[in-house]
């Protein structure tokens, strides 16, 4: 099951709210070098080239379906390359500006991951990233809870998605030994009201249920969709009910020497 932009964009309302709020958060600066990691369908990297005038971009996504929908809004400013976080990370490219909005959570290690990134900073460059902080939403924990049962422990070869978002300050002090300064560092709730348990589903389906369809024989798809829909009605008996969408906003600039 690859990612499909179409099922992902249903609620691009909400998930441009913490876009807004991190990219409000840049300064800019000339030059200013820019990659965008987990670009997805490249609307969010067109509106940064937009409010930058002076930047350039590349976008990188693992996904080749995100980046055929991206790929017609390239420009002399903006490129698109298929690329995991991962190959990233260990290249040599430095960069003004790296941007990150709603894509590391899908990479592990962030120990590890994070002074890798931050390290590709120029002096002065800056590290915006967002990031969900969803481990207590009740929808992250009954499919956490769906994949221990059988037959789907069994189906799913024991695989289990665990977050590898860690706490706020374990950031903060990564980035503090990484040289940056004036840190800006908050966890921040958009709310979702969901007026159906079909739009629950909806939302999820689009991205945190996608690893688990993957590692699922297709024929064992549909049985894991509608045990996960069932336990969603069970735990939010009465509508409207609230999603909160809970995300990690980090911001720093690399002390210039």
């Amino acid at each position: 099951m690859p990612w499909n932009p179409t099922v992902y964009n249903q609620f691009k309302s909400v998930r441009f709210l913490p876009f807004f709020d991190l990219s409000a958060l840049i300064q800019p600066t000339t030059p200013m070098k820019s990659v965008d990691l987990g670009c997805g369908t490249g609307e969010q990297t067109a509106l940064l080239v937009e409010k930058f005038e002076q930047a350039t971009f590349v976008g990188i996504d693992a996904s080749q379906e995100m980046l055929e929908k991206a790929y017609p809004l390239a420009s002399d400013r903006l490129t698109f390359k298929q690329q995991t976080i991962e190959q990233f990370a260990t290249s040599t490219e430095t960069w003004d500006l790296i941007f990150s909005n709603a894509a590391l959570q899908w990479s592990d290690d962030h120990q590890t991951l994070f002074p890798q990134l931050i390290e590709k900073l120029n002096s002065g460059g800056q590290f915006a990233v967002q990031m969900p902080s969803q481990a207590e939403n009740i929808l992250n924990q009954l499919l956490d809870r769906l994949a221990e049962q059988e037959p789907f422990k069994t189906q799913l070869g024991g695989w289990n998605r665990k977050t590898a978002v860690l706490p706020l300050d374990a950031y903060a002090q990564l980035m503090f030994e990484g040289g940056l300064v004036d840190l800006n560092i908050a966890q921040r709730v958009y709310p979702i009201i969901a007026d159906t348990h079909q739009a629950l589903y909806d939302f999820i389906s689009g991205s945190a249920l996608i690893p688990y369809m993957e590692r699922l024989k297709e024929e064992e798809q549909p049985q894991f969709v509608k045990a996960f829909q069932a336990e969603i009605a069970r735990a939010f008996p009465t509508l409207p009910a609230l999603y909160a969408f809970k995300r990690i906003l980090l911001y720093g600039r690399k002390e210039k020497r």
